[in-house]
């Protein structure tokens, strides 16, 4: 048993130089699949991220009438925290929020400091759901000492729209990639497979069983999978890195940012060897088993 079992591990390896140019051909076939399904899934998966991070981040801005006092400003606070599906209530002053502004913009806007200052002190109302922004900005809007309520309006609304499109269709998208590159690859092999019918055919006339035939052809193209595995698993380990360097300094100012290198990069890379392996394998069984019935 063990015996069959190496020398069918060294038929195979002989088979694929043997094959050269088929060989090439179907390993071609599986890097470049693998690399487009790999890519894919990277950006599936950090748009994801990207707009459940964005729809994390709508909040209700509640504005306060210039002239409230602190205690009736206490008792908006209180009121704020009553309404339903609000999860957390925060106080910024409008010093405060010139401060950020002189942050982003430049000390331009010092020069409207002190009783200048045209900004409104606002309490920020985060919802247990970004589905409850626009139902608690109209509640807080009704209450007593508020001048408006604001979450974005239409642009919160799309932003909201799109998370959910995402969520709902970037796994569909992403499964029908991944049947997209069995077809293409299982193909290719099925085409190897073809140009060596004969040799199958004479070795089952001469009484080999289908299995001694089948396990050379079965390990061939695992290694054809494996082989064509190499170059999307250094694309993506090493283009990932980069480009999620080069992300993070622009999307830090929106406090957002992409999946690690480290909580997706492996994924991928482990996805890609077995999903190259199977399907390697798996096509070229399954493209031999028409000739193994005579």
């Amino acid at each position: 048993m063990i015996r069959n079992f190496f020398r069918h591990w060294w038929e195979s390896i002989k088979n694929i130089k043997r094959n050269g140019w088929m060989t090439i051909a179907s390993v071609s076939a599986v890097t470049i699949t693998l690399t487009l399904a790999g890519v894919f899934l990277a950006v599936i998966l950090n748009a994801a991220k990207l707009a459940q991070d964005a729809e994390g981040d709508v909040d209700v801005t509640v504005f306060v009438d210039v002239e409230t006092s602190k205690d009736d400003r206490d008792e908006l606070a209180s009121q704020l925290r009553d309404l339903n599906h609000v999860d957390k209530v925060t106080f910024s002053s409008k010093e405060d929020q010139l401060e950020n502004i002189k942050k982003q913009y430049g000390d331009a806007w010092s020069l409207f400091s002190g009783d200048d200052n045209p900004l409104f002190d606002v309490y920020v109302v985060q919802t247990t759901d970004a589905e409850y922004v626009r139902s608690v900005a109209n509640d807080a809007g009704d209450l007593a000492n508020v001048y408006r309520a604001d979450y974005g309006g239409a642009s919160a609304d799309q932003l909201i729209r799109i998370a959910r499109v995402v969520r709902t269709w970037g796994l569909g998208a992403a499964l029908l990639l991944v049947f997209v590159a069995v077809f293409l690859i299982s193909n290719t092999i099925r085409i190897t497979i073809l140009s060596r019918k004969q040799e199958i055919q004479i070795m089952r006339l001469v009484g080999a069983k289908n299995g001694y035939i089948r396990w050379p052809f079965f390990l061939e193209g695992g290694w054809i999978g494996l082989i064509g595995a190499i170059i999307p698993v250094l694309i993506v380990t090493y283009g990932y890195e980069q480009v999620y360097q080069l992300a993070a300094q622009y999307l830090v100012q929106s406090g957002l940012d992409l999946l690690r290198p480290s909580q997706i990069v492996w994924q991928l890379d482990v996805a890609m060897v077995a999903t190259g392996y199977l399907i390697g394998s798996l096509g070229s069984v399954m493209s031999m088993r028409r000739f193994l019935k005579i």
